[in-house]
């Protein structure tokens, strides 16, 4: 009668339950990596300076995914560990704060988007078409971007209580309508003007908007978890808690828009075909990671829960789950950017040159893909028992120590080619920390439990 009762986290097969929780949201994501490649193909086809402005107006765009997803990362940690340990209150004031969490979030980069968009773009360039064009498109993204903070925050409530679902409805809607919105916004089609990236812009944000309206109702269903006004109402625990994970998780993808930034700074020393190549190789590998990345939102909440509940055996399985999926995926990637990397390119309407340089970048970056796949995973179990940090520390670690000089020691004294090696010593310096870190972690913690 209490396993009826119980929430599926805790006794559902585990291989069953990892992929049934994992599997949706690898394919809303999937389906959003699908979109930001169309996009940037109907971007790259409005004109090369186009796909320029975007790839330069990038790192903003990931510092508000950064600060979106971190939050939301510490409320689906928070909340499954609370469900877990059958603590409904303490788990509904997670999502109420979480909620009220985007909201000032959000104000934050609207005030960005308004006034300083054109001083980041002008960082990078004199050029006043692209200025032009990666300050339109930047500041709207940031101006109208609670749509994303409201969207990915109900999401991971959503997965917290084990729905992974409708997570996947919501964001493949998004992408949908993004994706149609597209070509008739750039191009102008059926009587639209021509707006090129700003279209791309509006098409963007339009359907994070839609997606939000989705994911508010689907929250407002959910019977794990029925919030009420009082839930809201910011409580200093319940803050600490979520940002033990979250701003670890935060400041670990935060430090990419400093990666990418500081990336496109150097790469743009080579031209501007070489920031273009990187943003298609950006754009490119999210068809890989994106799959990854959902395995490790439906894993935070399985490891969570039954951290909670106390029940070793089940988080290792988890682990071992992941591992084999992630390992697999990985796989695939590396052999496809190996082998066909110049078809990759071709959709992308690049020229020789974007064709010479993404070639050799796609084959030296893809021989760290299945290390980089083992590395995500494990970062599932940190975050799930409330060791946040530990990403973070291995993030910085890999990005700023190893990665950037790296990369701009290559790319000096030997060339934009040997530039790309960079990744490759950055992401063995990541899987010798992440598999320091995970002997501390399940020596400490998981064995614990069973004793």
């Amino acid at each position: 009668m209490q396993a009826l009762q119980e929430n599926k986290m805790g006794v559902k097969p585990i291989p069953s339950l990892v992929l049934s929780m994992s599997f949706p949201v690898m394919l809303s994501m999937l389906v959003q990596a699908f979109y930001n490649i169309v996009d940037s193909m109907f971007v790259s086809h409005y004109s090369q300076t186009a796909l320029t402005a975007v790839t330069l107006a990038f790192p903003l765009q990931n510092l508000l995914i950064a600060v979106s997803v971190g939050t939301s990362i510490g409320v689906n940690s928070l909340l499954s560990r609370k469900l877990g340990a059958r603590d409904l209150e303490a788990a509904k004031k997670a999502a109420g704060n979480g909620l009220t969490l985007s909201l000032i979030s959000w104000v934050f980069f609207a005030i960005i988007g308004l006034f300083f968009t054109k001083a980041f773009i002008s960082f990078f360039s004199s050029d006043p078409e692209l200025i032009r064009m990666g300050t339109q498109y930047s500041a709207i993204c940031l101006f109208f971007s609670l749509g994303i903070f409201i969207d990915i925050t109900c999401e991971r409530i959503l997965q917290g209580t084990g729905d992974t679902f409708h997570p996947m409805i919501i964001q493949g809607t998004g992408a949908i309508v993004n994706i149609i919105l597209d070509p008739i916004l750039i191009f102008g089609l059926f009587g639209f003007p021509r707006m090129g990236v700003l279209g791309a812009a509006i098409a963007t944000v339009f359907a994070q908007h839609v997606s939000a309206v989705l994911a508010i109702y689907y929250v407002k269903k959910n019977r794990e978890i029925v919030l009420d006004r009082p839930s809201f109402r910011l409580e200093k625990k319940t803050v600490k808690d979520i940002y033990a994970v979250g701003l670890p998780s935060i400041i670990m993808q935060a430090i990419g828009t400093i990666l990418t930034t500081n990336l496109n700074k150097i790469l743009i020393g080579f031209g501007t075909s070489a920031v273009a190549v990187f943003g298609i190789y950006f754009r490119l590998q999210s068809f890989i990671f994106m799959p990854i990345f959902g395995l490790n939102s439906g894993m935070i909440p399985v490891i969570g829960y039954n951290y909670g509940a106390k029940r070793p055996k089940r988080i290792t399985s988890t682990v071992k789950v992941g591992l084999i999926v992630s390992l697999s995926i990985m796989s695939v990637g590396f052999a496809v950017f190996t082998f066909i990397p110049h078809i990759l390119l071709s959709w992308f309407n690049a020229t020789d040159e974007m064709m010479a340089i993404g070639v050799v970048a796609m084959q030296r970056i893809s021989l760290c893909f299945i290390s980089a796949g083992f590395c995500i995973v494990l970062g599932a179990l940190f975050q799930g028992t409330g060791d946040g940090y530990i990403s973070m520390i291995i993030s910085v670690t890999r990005q700023l120590i190893f990665l950037l000089p790296a990369a701009y020691l290559l790319g000096r004294f030997v060339g934009l080619d040997a530039l790309w090696y960079s990744f490759i010593i950055a992401e063995t310096s990541s899987l010798g920390l992440t598999i320091y870190f995970f002997r501390k972690v399940y020596v400490r913690k998981i064995k614990t439990l069973a004793t």
